[in-house]
């Protein structure tokens, strides 16, 4: 008869654990000071169109 040891498990052949996952609002934060302003300009941009456009 042969042993247990002998016989592997399927968590024995699995893959290593996955690398710990970023947050994305960790990822996002840094660009902040950045993004925002953008975002601000391209909007009153485009709320001074539409008045010009609909005046």
């Amino acid at each position: 008869m042969s042993s247990s040891a002998n016989h592997t498990t399927p968590a024995a052949h699995s893959s290593p654990p996955p690398a710990e996952e970023q947050d994305v609002v960790d990822a996002i934060a840094p660009l902040m000071p950045v993004v925002l302003p953008v975002v601000g300009g391209v909007l009153m941009f485009l709320l001074a169109f539409i008045a010009v456009f609909l005046a």
